[in-house]
């Protein structure tokens, strides 16, 4: 069974409904939301451009499988970073990643079929393939590196299995893949003849190693043929409301999605397309740089914060944009004193003591993780985090029954006032 996603804010709001409480995660706000799945950060000159390319476009129907210039600039963009060639032919644009996450799996799949997912998951990940008719199988990451052990998912592998989905940086672990594990899951994948879905929604956003993304087909170019990649533009440029993603497959496949979305799917505006296509031709990655800056300024303080957990191991962080804490040893603790009894009991008094929003691992299928984003402004992260490293260290302080009233930064009779 399922479980049921649980995010802790300031009030209960359903998946997508987040943004509007993104917008009180300011200095000075009594609440600050670290829940969040996109990046809250002033970039401007994404959002002027936007619509300037297209006020003398001619309105009418336009290619179901996305604009030929803008597919041309992604296929160039995917063959620099992999390594690969990649033609146009094989890149189809979505309404972001979601959906070509939801193409894939229809190209592929078919009632009965079994998918591996790597636990913890997205949580839209195994509704959408049980939607399909699917059998979602999960294999368990290994911590505290949150990577997959190849082994597992060999023993998972029955005669009904047809595809893995690999998430890499992973969201919300921000664990990164190494090598060794792409290529023997690609070597896997050729073996037993199933399909590679790749959803690599983060790679921007690497900040250990080389500071690179690597795909699972520039470590195993034989894997190519048999790997969907996933992937938004529009996160990477801080317009995750603009829903704009892509599918890379063969040929083959590509047509097969661009069929499904010509008769069954959305895409994306052109006046999204195009904004699309000026930050790739134009504007030479210099969004995505300063994207990147700004994360690596609020990961880094964000780590040194949180190496003052006594409890709680310090997270890695290596990708996307999130600090992923294992409460098993304090939750362990705490359950042992029948003060209390489950991780999600943590995130729930965690909002009601420190007023910051976070995401209990249960979202992900994971009873021990809480996620925390450094999505937001530094200084809004600075002042989160402190709240929550210093609600946790007071957890083991306590006697049983007895409450610490003590913050650093906020009025506790005033912090859930409308």
């Amino acid at each position: 069974m399922l479980s049921r996603s649980t995010s802790f804010s300031s009030r209960k709001y359903m998946p997508g409904d987040q943004y509007v409480v993104t917008g009180s995660a300011a200095i000075g706000g009594r609440f600050i939301d670290l829940g969040n799945d996109e990046i809250v950060q002033p970039l401007l000159s994404a959002r002027e451009k936007t619509m300037e390319p297209v006020n003398s476009r001619p309105s009418g129907y336009f290619d179901p499988t996305g604009l030929m210039p803008l597919r041309k600039a992604v296929a160039k963009r995917l063959t620099a970073q992999t390594g690969i060639e990649w033609t146009a032919e094989e890149i189809v644009i979505t309404a972001g990643s979601n959906k070509a996450l939801l193409y894939a799996a229809l190209a592929v799949l078919k009632g009965g079929d079994e998918v591996i997912i790597i636990r913890p998951w997205q949580p839209e990940v195994p509704p959408l393939i049980l939607a399909l008719g699917a059998v979602p199988v999960f294999v368990d990451a290994q911590r505290p590196r949150y990577t997959p052990d190849v082994s597992s998912i060999r023993a998972a592998v029955t005669p009904r299995t047809r595809a893995i989905i690999i998430h890499s940086p992973n969201n919300p672990t921000g664990a990164v893949y190494n090598r060794t594990t792409l290529h023997n899951i690609g070597e896997l994948a050729i073996e037993l003849r199933i399909w590679i879905i790749s959803d690599e929604c983060y790679s921007s956003f690497v900040f250990t190693g080389f500071h690179r993304h690597e795909s699972i087909v520039t470590v195993h170019p034989g894997v190519r043929s048999r790997t969907i990649i996933v992937n938004p533009r529009s996160k990477c440029l801080a317009m995750a409301r603009f829903r704009l993603g892509y599918l890379a497959a063969s040929a083959p496949i590509a047509r097969a999605v661009g069929k499904l979305q010509s008769r069954a799917g959305t895409t994306p505006s052109p006046t999204v397309q195009e904004a699309a296509l000026y930050h790739l031709k134009v504007t030479e990655g210099h969004v995505e740089r300063e994207t990147y800056n700004w994360l690596v300024s609020a990961r880094d303080i964000g780590l040194h914060i949180l190496s003052d957990l006594r409890d709680v191991a310090p997270p890695r962080a290596d990708g996307a944009f999130f600090f992923y804490l294992d409460l098993n040893r304090l939750a362990s603790a705490l359950q042992a004193d029948g003060r209390i009894g489950a991780t999600n009991d943590i995130a729930r008094r965690l909002l009601k003591e420190t007023n910051v929003g976070c995401v209990a691992g249960d979202t992900f299928g994971d009873v021990n993780g809480l996620r925390l984003s450094f999505g937001s402004p530094p200084e809004a992260v600075a002042i989160g985090l402190k709240r929550i490293v210093q609600a946790l260290n007071s957890l083991r302080l306590e006697e049983p029954q007895v409450r610490s009233h003590h913050t650093e930064d906020i009025d506790m009779n005033n912090s859930l006032r409308p």
